[in-house]
């Protein structure tokens, strides 16, 4: 009841300051019909409060968003369908969607009076300008009476999360080196004294399906043989973010990070649209939910389906990565299964206490690949000649990688073909002259 009587709209509060100035003044003047005129007022405000308190409105709400990943700085419709499945009609609602500053104001909507029924779709668009994962709603409703003399406020919990990728910038196909890996039982071997039909049969295992066993091959050895399904080779790549909070400058999307960010999604989606099983890490460690990307077979297109996948997995883990606070890099990595291939670096500045693990990685992988942020052009202030910190490309190439420096206005798909085609020594001579 304290609810309702919260709710009186002006209309509401007139209608009941009005019926009690009559009441009054038909008491002082002794005039009956006055004061029964006045009662009526007061008591339809109070009765709307109590029905509308008592009242249970039923509206259901379903929010769709299309696309539910998108690009920074690409827009995307957020469709919400609006249903009242209770028998008690409503009077104009209005609505307001929580949304986070970073996607733009909150939508309001007025709808009309509505009845059993009733269904109605709405939309909006929403868009961001930098990265990460936001919640949309929940929704707040407003519900007046038909007689618009009470408003009660009402919200809905549900809310639906909607991810911000970095921006993805195309690379020009350059080549890569490395090692090429395959998984399963797919690895061609050869028999000693034994037929070309051995080498495409093994013994069957519980969950094969019998429509790959090899009558022939069963008869003759007296025990269920199965065919072997040739599974592609896969090229492995890793692609390590290196996200300490002092090797960067800058504050915000203006920051060195948030650059080294985009290039390092441009380079795992151009990895994947390659074929390339990648996998992305950043210093302190594999970064969860996307500590393996497989890609489909190798020189698959970007359309496959598959790859579609893999590339968002990515670039749903960089939607989200922060800076931390280590001064060093967790290198344990290295050592993991399945490492190898083609490592491709994204740094900020670097010392001589990253030599070390900069070797080990050279040592485990096929390929080393770096690009090496000149991150004082990034820095908000202005810095004293000492204060610069020097370009890491000379101890990279020291230790056998391939590196190029990227500076601020740089063109990424420059630096990328470059680093794919020039080599360790044009990589030390771009980097001493720059």
């Amino acid at each position: 009841m304290r609810e309702a009587l919260s709710g009186l709209t002006v209309r509401g509060r007139a209608f009941l300051a009005a019926g009690i100035t009559a009441i009054v003044c038909g008491v002082l003047l002794d005039q009956s019909t006055l004061s029964r005129i006045g009662m009526l007022l007061v008591a339809l405000p109070l009765v709307t409060a109590v029905v509308a308190a008592w009242g249970r409105y039923r509206l259901a709400l379903v929010r769709h968003i299309e696309p539910h990943l998108t690009e920074a700085g690409q827009p995307a419709k957020v469709e919400l369908t609006i249903a009242n499945e209770g028998r008690i009609p409503t009077g104009t609602l209005l609505l307001e969607e929580t949304v986070p500053y970073a996607l733009g104001g909150r939508p309001r909507f007025v709808v009309d009076r509505i009845g059993f029924g009733w269904r109605h779709k709405l939309g909006y668009q929403i868009r961001s300008e930098i990265r990460g994962r936001f919640d949309i709603g929940p929704m707040r409703v407003t519900v007046a009476d038909p007689f618009g003399l009470v408003e009660l406020n009402r919200a809905f919990q549900s809310t639906v999360p909607f991810t911000v990728t970095p921006r993805v910038i195309a690379l020009p196909p350059t080549p890569l080196t490395g090692n090429a890996t395959s998984s399963g039982d797919s690895r061609p071997r050869a028999f000693l004294g034994g037929s070309a039909e051995d080498v495409t049969v093994r013994e069957y295992r519980r969950g094969d399906e019998l429509r790959r066993v090899h009558w022939r091959s069963s008869a003759r050895l007296g025990e269920l043989m199965v065919r072997r399904e040739e599974q592609p080779w896969q090229a492995r790549a890793t692609v390590f973010l290196d996200n300490r909070r002092s090797v960067h400058r800058g504050q915000g999307a203006s920051s060195s990070f948030e650059h080294a960010v985009v290039v390092a999604a441009s380079v795992a989606v151009h990895l994947v649209e390659a074929g390339y099983s990648v996998r992305l890490v950043t210093s302190g460690g594999s970064t969860p939910g996307a500590a393996s990307a497989g890609g489909g077979e190798l020189n698959a297109g970007w359309h496959d389906r598959e790859g579609q996948a893999d590339a968002a997995a990515l670039l749903e883990a960089l939607a989200v990565v922060e800076t931390v606070q280590h001064h060093r890099i967790d290198a344990s990595w290295i050592g993991e299964a399945g490492q190898g291939g083609v490592t491709v670096a994204v740094l900020g500045s670097l010392d001589e206490e990253d030599a070390g693990v900069l070797r080990r990685v050279r040592h485990r992988t096929g390929a080393a690949l770096a690009f090496s942020l000149a991150v004082d052009g990034w820095s908000a202030v202005h810095l004293a000649p000492e204060q610069r910190r020097p370009s890491g490309v000379p101890l990279l190439i020291q230790h056998g990688w391939k590196a190029v420096e990227l500076g601020v206005g740089d063109s990424v798909a420059a630096r990328w073909r470059e680093l794919g085609t020039r080599g360790t020594a044009s990589g030390a001579a771009a980097g001493a002259a720059r």
